[in-house]
């Protein structure tokens, strides 16, 4: 039976489907969780077919400053006097029937983990979902003029010979947890296998990240097989770069710092994903140390 919160109004037509999940909060740096999966929604036109009742998930009050309970709150529009809008947190599920997939948008909750994750586990289970690709972004020292690395966690080992090959790398962490660990270390419970994709994107970039949004769609889209068209994305991309660029101009010590972030991805790039033509040229005789 699946849990009350979870309330499922259409029944798409899919066939042991792939889940995408995205969620706002800790993992959502740049917006690119939110970001991309709402881009996908957009270029496969997935249709909502289900939700997850936010109430019960998520603290509204507390003492704190009210900077810093303001995030949590409920948004609401109010104009001339009148309640146009009260927006409670949304937690939604999209089908896109063509290319097999189910596309999750939401909130990391703040309660209630397990009943959450039920939630998850049930659609999961009603439609015969195989596997759940998380995708999440954190800040780091990363330059806005290279591509954000992915750094991987998985539920078992048979999903990691198949995400080597493009290109991740599997993350070392030890410290706070969050809901989608909670996910990934049950999923084997639940007959799924569940891989969490976090992107390192630049620390020093605040607000949305088109740049990184377009990279991470880019990357995923070749991990699930997508055919879909990323021109216009690449546009804004090299469009958002560019400005970036120009204010790094102006800013001689930032320059310098990001400069040497380069420096520092570049050599680590080329030693840990490009070691065997590294091996080759010095075989040839030709050093780059």
């Amino acid at each position: 039976m699946p849990p009350s919160k979870l309330q499922v109004y259409k029944t798409p037509t899919l066939n042991a489907p792939r889940m995408l999940l995205g969620l706002s909060g800790w993992m959502d740096g740049g917006q690119v969780s939110t970001g991309t999966i709402k881009c996908l929604i957009e270029k496969l036109n997935a249709q909502k077919f289900a939700q997850i009742d936010p109430e019960g998930f998520y603290l509204y009050s507390f003492p704190a400053a009210m900077e810093i309970t303001a995030l949590f709150r409920p948004h609401t529009k109010i104009k001339d006097g009148l309640i146009k809008a009260y927006e409670a947190p949304a937690n939604t599920f999209y089908a896109c029937e063509q290319h097999n997939l189910i596309l999750f948008s939401g909130k990391e909750p703040n309660l209630n983990w397990q009943q959450f994750a039920e939630c998850i586990f049930s659609l999961s289970s009603q439609f015969a979902v195989t596997t759940i690709y998380f995708i999440g972004s954190v800040a780091g020292l990363v330059p806005h003029t290279r591509e954000p690395r992915l750094f991987c966690s998985v539920s078992d080992e048979k999903l990691k010979e198949t995400l080597r090959h493009y290109g991740v790398n599997f993350t070392n962490y030890e410290g706070p947890a969050s809901i989608v660990t909670y996910l990934t270390s049950n999923a084997a419970k639940h007959s799924l296998s569940m891989a969490s994709l976090v992107a390192t994107i630049p620390a020093y970039v605040q607000g949305n990240n088109p740049k990184c949004v377009e990279a991470v769609t880019r990357r995923l889209a070749g991990i699930l097989g997508l055919e879909i068209q990323l021109d216009d994305l690449r546009g804004i991309s090299d469009e958002f770069e560019k400005k970036l660029t120009d204010v790094v101009q102006d800013q001689p010590e930032l320059a310098s710092n990001i400069t040497k972030l380069e420096e520092d991805y570049d050599n680590e790039i080329f030693d840990s994903e490009m070691g065997e033509l590294k091996k080759w040229l010095h075989q040839q005789g030709i050093r780059l140390d």
